[in-house]
Formats: C-alpha cells, structure tokens, sequence
C-alpha cells in the first residue's frame, strides 16, 4: 500500500465520506448519546474500536467466507466485538456504562461498520482495512465529538462535563465553565437540540467545502481571462 493510498483512505473516512455528516449512517446513537462532550467521545472510540476489530477480522478471515453466509457471519463477528466492548465497559467504566446504556450494545446495528465490512474488509487486505476502520472510526468520533461540545457548551456552558467517568477521579479538574453563570437551555440538551445541532455542522462543513472550491477554481478563472 503506498502513502498515496493511505492518505486517500484516511481522506475518504474521516472527512470526504464522514459517516455522520456526509453519508448519515448511525444517527441513531449519534442523536442520543451527545448531550455532553465525554459522552460522544466515550461512544466515538467504542465504535472505533470496533470497526478497527471488526474490519480487520473479516479481511482475515474473508477468503473462508462463502457467499451464501457472509452477512450472518458479519454481523456474528460484530456482535462479538461489541460484546467484549460492552462488558469491558461494565468492568472498568461502570459510571459511563450507566450513561451511555442500550446505545452500547446497539453499535451492532450501526449501518456504518457493516457497510464498512462489506465495501471494503471483504474485500481488502488486512492492513488496508485496518486503516479504514480507523479513518472510518475517526470520523465518526469526530462528529460525536463536537455535536456534543456544541450542545454541552450551549445547554450548559461547560465542556468535559462527567470525564471523571472516562479517565477517572483525577479528570474531575478538567471540568471547564466556558460560559459562567450560564442560566442553561434545555433545548440544546433535549433531542431537538441534537438535530438543531447536526444540521449546523452539516451546513458549516459544506460551506467550508463549497468555499475551498470556490478558492481553487479562482486561479483558474483568473488565467483564462488573462490569456
């Protein structure tokens, strides 16, 4: 695999084909997990995890696979992987365990790290998909990210609320009071905030996007006209 390659795909996951903001695979967890930064992030890197498992499994395992039973047996490996995910979870991160709850478990019906496993782990060699499910993985905690720093900080005017519950009693002195005296809004932490949200981050990466084209046709132009 050359560099080139490896941009590409790191290109494509985290940014060109972003799963929550560019193809709105997984929205389901993505909605209802964010009210609080540490929450998207929590949920973000379980997914990673299991997309980065998931994927290369099956690109290992993919020249054993008939075709009649790819998609059962997918979907089985999936379901280990988040199983092992959701009682380590349990273990060691009970107080997140609690918060985050049925949306653990039900990152096996992410239409994102199936669709993954049959584009691209199927049929790919395993560090290629390792990649992906990184750059996939990527993305879509990025955008569980700052959905959830955005209606965290509106809702509430904090950021990193709760990340004694993800690194420990030590991160309680993370805990940032952006906006102070911030009277709260409850929209901003119901589900309709998540959509208000979204929608937001949607509109600004295609602004951004359609500006960059804007900028790089520019020069274009400009030579046309001189010559």
């Amino acid at each position: 695999m050359t560099a080139s390659q490896l941009r590409q795909i790191l290109a494509d996951g985290a940014w060109r084909q972003n799963t929550g903001l560019v193809v709105l695979l997984g929205l389901c967890p993505l909605l209802a997990v964010t009210s609080t930064l540490v929450n998207g992030l929590a949920l973000g890197l379980a997914t990673m995890l299991t997309l980065m498992v998931s994927n290369l499994s099956i690109s290992l395992l993919r020249g054993l696979l008939k075709p009649e039973i790819r998609i059962p047996a997918f979907v089985l490996i999936i379901a280990s992987v988040v199983t092992v995910i959701e009682l380590l979870m349990h273990a060691y991160f009970y107080d997140l365990y609690r918060v985050l709850g049925i949306f653990i478990p039900l990152i096996v019906t992410n239409c994102a790290i199936i669709g993954r496993a049959e584009a691209f782990a199927s049929r790919n060699s395993p560090l290629p998909s390792l990649i992906d499910g990184f750059a996939t993985g990527l993305g879509f905690c990025i955008t569980l990210v700052l959905l959830g720093a955005l209606r965290e900080l509106t809702g509430r005017g904090t950021l990193l609320t709760g990340a004694d519950m993800l690194l420990g009693d030590w991160a309680r002195s993370l805990t940032l009071t952006v906006i102070p005296a911030h009277p709260g809004f409850l929209l901003a932490i119901l589900p309709p905030g998540a959509f208000f949200g979204l929608a937001l981050l949607i509109a600004a990466r295609n602004a951004w996007k359609a500006r960059t084209l804007v900028q790089s046709f520019t020069p274009l132009t400009r030579d046309a006209h001189e010559t």
